[in-house]
């Protein structure tokens, strides 16, 4: 899922096709078994940045999410992310000062902006990675990364292990299988393990609450897009306490105006709101004036980069899912209170 990862037509079309590939990704990641429930009453502002850990036991071959064997002769000391959401994992585990080659979409931590570029408009530059002599390269799977650059690297014996994840299990895993590959396993184990038991608190909340029908919006400049079934996105709207509205295909994103005004969701998110989008817009486009949040007034922006991006800030993905499908709830953030706590409201006050 990288980077996942979407990026509407008014912005470069590759940039959204290769954020629907990201969705798109086939892998299941098994969680481990999360750690004790952690505080949440304070909601993180950034992905957590952990101290390296010792490097282990090297050479070494690990199987990645394609199932693949890659052999490691010792520990990767220089790096290329052809993902965003690798590239932001590698920063949070401590690895970043080894990443030499990164894509033009890196946008977060601020740290990348340094690294040399290698991936422009989703076509990766193979000489420039080849030129980086990289011992490890970090790519996307399900064609995120194109199967005969990963050939290619491969045939020139540079390490490329290839991570894609079709749920939030899949994330957990693949930041276990990151952590291994770069030689930090131990805090990416303990990453992984606080966002599984992140996730389970907020999942424990939002299973009791009323689940209203809930559509994403990719984006609608002219096709509109949104979920596909069993999707990654479709998840996260699920485990943040709503229905979400999807396409009735496990490939496709693109849903009919039809279908969606049949599907008549309570609440419209605009992952699209960063490219302009506003509500306004929404109520005065042709035909959507039947559908039930069109007519409350139930539109909001939210930040689709953390919601969709596969990485090390997906539970604050998922918390901005939640603040806006179940205001009712107070969530880390807004009040200080505890997740589940009764939010103040006028009425109550």
């Amino acid at each position: 899922m990288a980077a996942r990862r979407f990026r509407p037509l008014r912005a470069p079309a590759l940039a959204l096709a290769a954020t629907l590939a990201i969705l798109l990704g086939a892998c299941n990641g098994a969680a481990q078994s999360p750690s004790p429930v952690p505080d949440l009453t304070a909601a993180p502002t950034s992905a957590p940045t952990l101290a390296p850990s010792a490097s282990p036991a090297f050479p070494t071959s690990i199987t990645d999410d394609e199932g693949t064997t890659v052999a490691l002769a010792a520990e990767p000391q220089k790096i290329v992310s052809l993902t965003p959401a690798t590239t932001e994992t590698l920063f949070a585990l401590g690895a970043g000062p080894r990443l030499v080659g990164r894509t033009d979409s890196d946008d977060y931590p601020p740290e990348a902006a340094s690294v040399q570029v290698v991936v422009k408009l989703g076509k990766v530059d193979v000489e420039q990675v080849v030129g980086l002599s990289p011992d490890l390269v970090l790519a996307g799977g399900d064609g995120f990364t194109p199967p005969d650059v990963v050939a290619q690297l491969r045939s020139l014996h540079i390490p490329v292990v290839v991570v894609y994840a079709k749920d939030t299990a899949g994330v957990f895993s693949d930041i276990r299988l990151i952590g291994q590959a770069s030689g930090e396993a131990d805090p990416a184990n303990a990453m992984a393990d606080a966002m599984a038991s992140e996730f389970d608190a907020v999942k424990a909340v939002t299973a009791g609450a009323a689940h209203p029908r809930v559509f994403y919006e990719i984006d609608a400049t002219s096709t509109i897009y949104t979920a596909a079934d069993q999707s990654f996105l479709a998840q996260m709207i699920q485990d943040a306490g709503g229905e979400p509205v999807t396409t009735g295909s496990t490939t496709a994103y693109d849903i009919p105006l039809e279908q969606l005004v049949a599907a008549n969701p309570a609440i419209i998110l605009l992952g699209d709101a960063a490219y302009g989008t506003t509500a306004d817009q929404v109520k005065g486009r042709s035909g959507w004036g039947t559908i039930a949040a069109v007519q409350t007034g139930a539109i909001y922006p939210v930040d689709d980069t953390v919601i969709t991006r596969p990485g090390p800030r997906l539970v604050e993905g998922l918390l901005d899912l939640v603040r806006a499908i179940h205001p009712e709830l107070n969530v880390p953030g807004e009040s200080g209170a505890p997740l589940g706590s009764p939010a103040a409201s006028p009425a109550a006050s």
